[in-house]
């Protein structure tokens, strides 16, 4: 996978606004094990929001995983020089049993999958693969792992909290209804339908609620400017936050700075 780079000159977020603007909690856990460098760079870019641990091997990961850690996660590829994914799959299901486990592979045929779900892997996923559909089976699995959530067996109610732990932690990505459906196993139409009725607001308002506390927060707690800021919630032009800012706090951007101490950068 070739993952889609942070725009050139905007940094990322320190951890301190991170934190304050996704879900209030420490950034879950990910051992990300796969032999190619560049991949695991790459996926732990497009996936800031968690903290992503890497070994390029299965003995790697398993001398990591001995030791005392918070790895909520491990995604194994299933090819790699010397023990392969499902080789370590079983050892990790031993020494490691509350973490969540999804396997990789560009080798997708169906001996690989039932393989690696009856090695208890909670989940798999097959390269190339598209980031918002890895985020959505990275959030479930993590979901089930954290409160119990599993799709199958939540009521609506239960779904919708679960959307809005998905926007609340993706509230710094372009999020659409199809990639929030896909986390809860909805339609994207009866999703809308019923987020509405449970909620009392529309997806796209709720988002972009969220949208706005994490502007507020990067406004007070960074330097970055206006436009970076902009870019880094997913905005196309910077006009567009700006509006849709003042429409939500009443003022610009710059203004709402002006008026608010920042603590920190």
């Amino acid at each position: 996978m070739r993952a889609r780079r942070v725009p050139e000159g905007v940094p990322l977020p320190p951890a301190k606004a991170l934190s304050a603007v996704a879900s209030g909690r420490a950034r879950e856990k990910i051992l990300l094990v796969d032999d190619d460098a560049i991949f695991r760079e790459e996926f732990a870019e497009c996936l800031g929001e968690y903290e992503v641990l890497q070994a390029a091997t299965g003995e790697e990961a398993l001398a990591i995983l001995k030791k005392p850690n918070e790895i909520n996660l491990v995604m194994l590829d299933v090819r790699m020089p010397g023990m392969g994914g499902l080789a370590a799959l079983e050892k990790i299901a031993e020494i490691a049993p509350e973490a969540g486990t999804v396997i990789l592979t560009g080798y997708g045929s169906k001996e690989v999958v039932i393989r690696a779900l009856r090695g208890k892997a909670d989940d798999f996923i097959e390269k190339p693969f598209d980031i918002a559909k890895t985020r959505a089976i990275v959030e479930k699995v993590l979901a089930a792992k954290k409160d119990g959530y599993r799709p199958e067996a939540a009521d609506l109610g239960d779904k919708i909290e679960h959307v809005k732990r998905f926007l609340r932690r993706n509230c710094l990505r372009k999020v659409s209804l199809q990639d929030a459906a896909q986390a809860v196993c909805l339609s994207p139409k009866y999703l809308s339908r019923v987020f509405w009725e449970q909620s009392g607001s529309s997806f796209n308002e709720y988002k972009l609620g969220l949208k706005m506390d994490a502007a507020k927060e990067l406004l007070k707690e960074t330097g970055y400017n206006v436009d970076q800021i902009s870019a880094k919630l997913g905005y196309q032009n910077t006009e567009s936050f700006i509006r849709q800012f003042k429409k939500v706090a009443g003022c610009t951007p710059r203004a709402y700075r002006g008026k608010m101490p920042r603590r920190g950068r």
